[in-house]
C-alpha cells in the first residue's frame, strides 16, 4: 500500500494507496448503471433490466464498489447487482462503474433484508457477498443489524441450489454471533488470510481495517440442499436474534473519537449580545 490517501493519477483512481479496479474510460464508453427507482415488491426480471440471461452476483452492503467492480471486470459473463441503504456511496459506486464501461452492474439503494424479501425470486441468484455489515454498537440501534437468522433464511431462499454465500466482518463479536448460525444454512467454511483475487482487500472497509490492525473474519459456504424454504423460515425462528454487545473488542478506528468524547469542554463565556 503507498498511502492512507485517495487520490488519482491518469485514468487510474486510488483509495489508502490501492488501486481501484478498472480504468476511467474515455466518456464515449461511459455507461449507466444506476436504478434510481425501485418498481413496486415483487420478483424483478434481471434478464430485462441487463438485457441478457446470466448467473447473478448481489453486494449487499456495497460501499463504495470496489468489490463489485473487481468481479464484474473479472467475470464480464456475470450480471452483478450492489446495494446500500446509503444514496451516498451509491453515488460513488455509480460513477466509477458508469466510466469503466461496466453494462454487466447495476447499483441500487435499498436494505439488504427488504431487498431479499421483496425483489429477489426464491432460487435465482448465483453469488450472494456481504462485506463488513454495520455492527450497529448503540443498543439502541442493536434492531438495525442486518445479520440475523431470518436474514439467512432470506439468503438461503434466494440462492440457486448450492450457491455461494460470502461473509465478513472486522467486528469480533459480529463474527462470534454469526458463525454459528452460518452453519444452519450453509456448508460454511471460514477463510484463513485475504481473498487471493484481491489480496490487498475486497472492499474500502477492509483496507482500512488492515491498516489499523484489526482483525478480518473471512468465510464463505454453499446453500443447504437438504433445507427446504419453509424449514429454512421455521429454523429461523427459533435461532437467537443479534443481541449482543459490539463493544466487547474496541475497534481502533473509533478510538480517536472515543478520546475526544471524554475529554472536558471547555468552559463557555457568557458575553453580552450587542443589540
Amino acid at each position: 500500500m503507498k498511502r492512507a490517501k485517495d487520490y488519482r493519477e491518469g485514468d487510474v483512481e486510488y483509495e489508502f494507496g490501492v488501486p481501484i479496479p478498472g480504468r476511467i474510460l474515455p466518456p464515449e464508453q461511459w455507461v449507466k448503471t444506476a436504478i434510481k427507482r425501485l418498481p413496486p415488491p415483487g420478483p424483478i426480471d434481471w434478464s430485462a433490466v441487463f438485457g441478457r440471461e446470466a448467473p447473478l452476483v448481489l453486494d449487499i452492503g456495497c460501499g463504495n464498489g470496489r468489490f463489485t467492480l473487481a468481479s464484474a471486470l473479472r467475470r464480464p459473463e456475470f450480471n452483478h447487482v450492489g446495494l446500500d441503504i446509503l444514496p451516498v456511496v451509491i453515488r460513488y459506486a455509480t460513477r466509477r462503474a458508469n466510466q469503466r464501461g461496466l453494462s454487466n452492474v447495476r447499483f441500487l439503494v435499498c436494505g439488504g433484508h427488504e431487498f431479499l424479501e421483496n425483489y429477489v425470486a426464491p432460487h435465482s441468484v448465483t453469488e450472494i457477498h456481504v462485506y463488513h455489515p454495520q455492527p450497529y454498537k448503540d443498543p439502541e440501534k442493536q434492531h438495525r443489524r442486518l445479520l440475523t437468522p431470518a436474514f439467512l433464511a432470506l439468503v438461503h431462499r434466494a440462492l440457486v441450489p448450492g450457491g455461494l454465500f460470502v461473509l465478513q466482518t472486522d467486528n469480533p463479536a459480529y463474527w462470534r454471533y454469526v458463525r454459528p448460525l452460518v452453519d444452519h444454512f450453509f456448508h460454511f467454511q471460514d477463510q484463513e488470510g485475504p481473498w487471493p483475487d484481491m489480496p490487498e482487500g475486497r472492499t474500502r472497509r477492509e483496507i482500512y481495517a488492515r491498516l489499523k490492525g484489526l482483525p478480518i473474519f473471512r468465510g464463505y459456504g454453499y446453500a443447504r440442499q437438504d433445507l427446504t424454504d419453509e424449514d429454512a423460515t421455521a429454523l429461523a425462528a427459533r435461532l437467537p436474534p443479534p443481541v449482543f454487545s459490539a463493544e466487547e473488542d474496541r475497534d481502533p478506528l473509533e478510538e480517536g473519537r472515543t478520546r475526544c468524547s471524554h475529554r472536558p469542554k471547555p468552559r463557555r463565556i457568557r458575553r453580552t449580545r450587542r443589540r
